[in-house]
C-alpha cells in the first residue's frame, strides 16, 4: 500500500488583540510542497504526522459523564463503522522551537488516530522533547501499518504504542501519548499521561479517558530516561460507539483549557444532524482553547486541578494545543 506522509506545520505566530485572535492559516505540506487538508477518510491513503510542548491536570479514572454501560467481555458485533477525522495544531510561540512539542497522526484507512505531548520540563536541560514526540508518532504510524498488514486489519493500540516506544531510541526527552482505534463499532485506546479524549453523543459527553500523573503537573511519560514510564502503564477500555458519535482527542493544551461542557456547546452550535465537519470543529475547538489559555481570570480545568493540589493558579495555561476530531459514520 502506498503511503503519503505529511508533515503539518501549525500556527507558530499567534497573538491576542483585545477580544480578537489573529493567526495565520494552518496548512499541511507534503514533501513535494503541495498543500493538503487534514480531513482524512478511510478511502484515502493519507496520514498526518504532527508536532508538540509541556504538562498538566489530575489523575482521574475513566469516567462516564452520562450513564454508560460497559461492554461484556464476550461482546461481538458485525456493525462496521468508520472514523472520518480532521486535525488542528497550535504550537506555543517559541522562536527556538517553532514546531512546538506536540505531535499527532491520522491513519485514515486503519481508523486510527494518535497524539503525543513532549514534556516541556526537558527544556531546562536544553533538550527539545518535541523531537521525541515526533519520532514516537512517526514510529506509531509505521506500527499501525505493520499491524494492518499482519493482523487481518485489526489494530491493537497498546501493541502499536509498545512497538513505537521500542523503536524510539537514542533520543532524549519524554512524551505523553494517546492512541485511539476503531474496530467495527468498538473504540480501543492506549493512554499514557494527560493527553486523552472525550466521546460525545447527541452533543453530550458520554465518556472521558483517564489522566495519569505522578504528582500535580507531572504526568506519566514515555522516554528513555531511567525514571520514565513505559507502555505497560497505559490505560484503556473498550468503548462501544454508534454512528453519529463524535470523538475529540487532544493533548493537555486542549484538556487544561476547555471543559467538556464548552465542547458540548461547540458541537451544539456547529453541527447539524448527520452533518459533521471534523476539520472545522477541530479548528474551532483549538482556537477556543487558545483563547481560554490567555484568560487570566476565568476558571479552567488546569486552575481547578491546581486548587485541588494546593497550588495557586488562576486562569488558563498557555501551551501547545493539538485537537483531532473524529466523526463516527457507517461504512458506505
Amino acid at each position: 500500500m502506498a503511503m503519503t506522509l505529511q508533515l503539518q506545520r501549525g500556527l507558530h505566530n499567534f497573538k491576542l488583540q483585545g477580544n480578537n485572535l489573529e493567526s495565520s492559516s494552518t496548512m499541511v505540506m507534503n514533501y513535494n510542497g503541495s498543500i493538503k487538508r487534514t480531513r482524512a477518510e478511510p478511502d484515502q491513503e493519507q496520514e498526518a504526522v504532527i508536532f508538540k510542548k509541556p504538562r498538566v491536570e489530575g489523575s482521574k479514572p475513566e469516567r462516564s459523564v452520562m450513564p454508560y454501560q460497559e461492554l461484556s467481555p464476550n461482546y461481538e458485533s458485525e456493525t462496521r463503522l468508520k472514523m472520518v477525522s480532521g486535525s488542528f495544531y497550535l504550537p506555543k510561540e517559541n522562536e527556538l522551537r517553532p514546531q512546538g512539542e506536540d505531535a499527532h497522526f491520522i491513519c485514515a484507512q486503519e481508523n486510527t488516530i494518535g497524539v503525543a505531548d513532549g514534556v516541556g520540563g526537558w527544556a531546562n536541560k536544553g533538550i527539545d522533547s518535541g523531537l521525541y514526540a515526533r519520532e514516537l508518532m512517526m514510529n506509531s504510524v509505521m506500527a499501525v501499518h505493520n499491524q494492518h498488514k499482519t493482523s487481518s486489519g485489526v489494530i491493537n493500540p497498546r501493541k502499536v504504542l509498545e512497538e513505537a516506544f521500542s523503536n524510539t531510541k537514542n533520543i532524549q526527552g519524554s512524551s505523553t501519548a494517546c492512541i485511539v482505534t476503531l474496530n467495527k463499532d468498538v473504540l480501543h485506546y492506549a493512554n499514557v499521561g494527560d493527553s486523552g479524549f472525550m466521546l460525545f453523543r447527541n452533543n453530550k459527553c458520554l465518556f472521558r479517558s483517564s489522566t495519569q500523573q505522578h504528582r500535580f503537573n507531572c504526568p506519566f511519560q514515555l522516554g528513555n530516561a531511567p525514571r520514565s514510564d513505559d507502555p505497560s502503564s497505559a490505560t484503556g477500555l473498550p468503548v462501544r460507539v454508534i454512528s453519529g458519535d463524535v470523538i475529540v482527542l487532544g493533548t493537555d493544551g486542549l484538556l487544561d483549557n476547555m471543559f467538556g461542557r464548552e465542547m458540548e456547546q461547540v458541537l451544539e452550535d456547529k453541527t447539524e444532524e448527520g452533518d459533521v465537519d471534523p476539520e472545522m470543529l477541530a479548528g474551532i475547538i483549538a482556537e477556543l482553547a487558545l483563547y481560554n489559555s490567555f484568560d487570566r481570570f476565568n476558571p479552567s480545568p488546569f486552575s481547578v486541578a491546581a486548587k485541588k493540589a494546593g497550588v495557586k493558579h488562576v486562569g488558563g495555561k498557555v501551551d501547545d494545543i493539538t485537537v483531532i476530531v473524529a466523526a463516527i459514520m457507517e461504512e458506505s
